[in-house]
C-alpha cells in the first residue's frame, strides 16, 4: 500500500470562474497528456491517489493552494477535459460532485459497454469505497464527492470528499485499486483532512476483532447486548486510534513556513538571474521570459519531480498564483503561455518530435541542480510577493474580485530572492 497521510483542508464555498476554469481544464488536460506519454496510465492513477502530489496539482492550476475546493475544481476540469478524448487516452473519469456523484455507477457501466471491463466489479468498487467511507470510518465527515478514475486495463483510483459543517473543514479520501486487498482492511492510500481527535475506524488492520464483533451482535438478543454497552460505558474503557496528519493551514496568504525556501527561491533564481550551463540548449525555453520560465519550471516538478518534493503544496501556488488573489493574482498571460507550450510538446511528441517534452524535463532538472547552489536566508518571500503583486496588471494578473490594476507610483526598491 501507499503512504497514508492527512492534511487540514479549509471548507469554502466560492465559486470558480469561468476564465479560470477554461485554463483549468486546458493545463490539466496537457499535464495529462505528458504524464501518460512519460508514465503511462498506471503512474498517472498513482499520481491521482498521493494527497500530497494532488493538491501540488490544484495549486499550480491558479486554485486556493490550501482550500477544500481544489478537490472539487481539479475533478471538474480534468473530468472536463479528459473525458471527450478518452477512446485515445484510454483514461475515463466518473462521477462528481453532488447529484453528479450518484452518476457514477451508470458512467462506470457505459465506459464498461465500450472497454469491455467488469462493470459489476467496479461498480461494486466504486460503491464500497464511499460506504467505507462514510459508514465504516464514523470521523464527522459526510461525503459530498465522488469521482472514480478509471483506465481501460481496469485499474481504479477513487477521490472524494465529505464536509464537516460544524467546523468548516473537509476531509478528502484517496483509493487506489493496486495493492488493494480488501476493503475493510487498510484500503486507503490516503485520508486528508483535518484531525478532529478519536474517530471511529473499523477499516483499520488493528479493527479486525471489532468488526468480527459487529457480526455477531447481529446474532444477539437485543437487551443483551445493551447490557454488555452500560457495562463498557461504567468502565470507561476506549481506545487510540494511530494517526498520521500534515496540517494545511486555514490562512490564505503563503508564508514561509508553508514552502520550502530552498526549493521556491532556486526556481525563482534560475528562472530571474542565472543562466547555468546548458541553458542555451533548452530548445522549449527559446524566446521565453523570466516570469513564464518561472511558471514551466514548477509545472515541470509536477509532471517530473518525485513524490518527496509534494510535501509543500503551496509552493506550486506560485506558478500561477490563486483566484483569490493569494499569493497573488492569476497571471492570464503567462497562463495561458505555459499552456501553449505544452500543448505544442504534446503534439510534437505525437509524431515523434520530443525533443520540446526532453527541454521541459531538463528545466526540471536544472531547477533541482540549482537548489544545491541557492541558500535561503528567509527574508525577502512577503517583497517577492509583493512585488508579484505589483507586476500583475502587466501580465493579465486576474481574481474573482477584477483585474489587476497598475499601483500607484512610488519609489523602486531592490527585490531580494530571499
Amino acid at each position: 500500500m501507499k503512504r497514508s497521510g492527512a492534511a487540514d483542508l479549509a471548507l469554502h464555498y466560492g465559486y470558480v470562474p469561468q476564465w479560470l476554469a477554461d485554463r483549468m481544464a486546458r493545463l490539466g488536460l496537457a499535464v495529462t497528456e505528458v504524464l501518460l506519454a512519460e508514465y503511462g496510465r498506471e503512474e498517472f492513477l498513482s499520481r491521482l491517489a498521493d494527497p500530497f502530489w494532488f493538491q501540488s496539482l490544484g495549486a499550480v492550476m491558479g486554485m486556493d493552494w490550501h482550500s477544500s475546493g481544489i478537490t472539487t475544481s481539479v475533478m471538474g476540469a480534468l473530468k472536463r477535459a479528459i473525458n471527450p478524448h478518452s477512446r485515445d487516452l484510454g483514461i475515463y473519469i466518473c462521477g462528481g460532485k453532488g447529484s453528479a456523484s450518484r452518476e457514477a455507477p451508470a458512467e462506470i457501466l457505459k465506459v464498461c459497454e465500450s472497454t469491455g471491463l467488469d462493470g459489476v466489479e467496479l461498480v461494486r468498487s466504486s460503491k464500497l469505497s464511499a460506504k467505507v467511507d462514510n459508514t465504516v470510518v464514523q470521523d464527522g465527515f459526510q461525503l459530498y464527492m465522488h469521482c472514480f478514475v478509471l483506465s481501460k486495463e481496469g485499474q481504479w483510483t477513487v477521490i472524494q470528499q465529505g464536509m464537516s459543517t460544524g467546523n468548516s473543514t473537509a476531509r478528502r479520501y484517496h483509493w487506489h485499486s493496486a495493492g488493494l486487498r480488501s476493503f475493510v482492511e487498510e484500503p486507503h492510500t490516503a485520508i486528508c483532512g483535518v484531525n478532529q481527535g478519536e474517530i471511529l475506524n473499523l477499516a483499520d488492520r488493528q479493527a479486525d476483532p471489532a468488526r468480527k464483533g459487529v457480526l455477531s451482535l447481529t446474532q444477539e438478543k437485543p437487551e443483551l447486548m445493551m447490557q454488555d454497552v452500560q457495562q463498557l460505558l461504567m468502565s470507561g474503557h476506549h481506545s487510540t486510534m494511530p494517526a498520521h496528519q500534515l496540517a494545511m493551514p486555514a490562512h490564505h496568504d503563503v508564508r514561509a513556513e508553508d514552502v520550502d525556501l530552498r526549493r521556491l527561491g532556486a526556481v525563482l533564481w534560475l528562472a530571474h538571474d542565472r543562466q547555468p550551463a546548458g541553458f542555451e540548449d533548452l530548445l522549449l525555453l527559446e524566446g521565453v521570459g523570466p516570469r513564464t520560465l518561472q511558471s514551466l519550471a514548477l509545472v515541470s516538478e509536477v509532471i517530473y519531480g518525485t513524490p518527496s518534493r509534494f510535501r509543500d503544496p503551496a509552493r506550486f501556488a506560485f506558478a500561477h498564483g490563486g483566484k483569490d488573489g493569494h499569493p497573488f493574482p492569476v497571471p492570464i498571460a503567462v497562463y495561458d503561455e505555459t499552456i501553449g507550450i505544452l500543448q505544442t510538446a504534446v503534439q510534437k511528441a505525437r509524431v515523434g518530435q520530443s525533443d520540446k517534452l526532453e527541454s521541459l524535463k531538463k528545466l526540471h532538472e536544472l531547477a533541482r541542480r540549482a537548489e544545491d547552489q541557492f541558500t535561503p536566508t528567509g527574508k525577502g518571500l512577503e517583497e517577492y510577493i509583493a512585488q508579484e503583486r505589483a507586476d500583475s496588471w502587466k501580465y493579465g494578473g486576474r481574481t474573482v474580485f477584477g483585474r489587476a490594476k497598475p499601483p500607484a507610483p512610488q519609489k523602486p526598491t531592490q527585490l531580494m530572492l530571499f
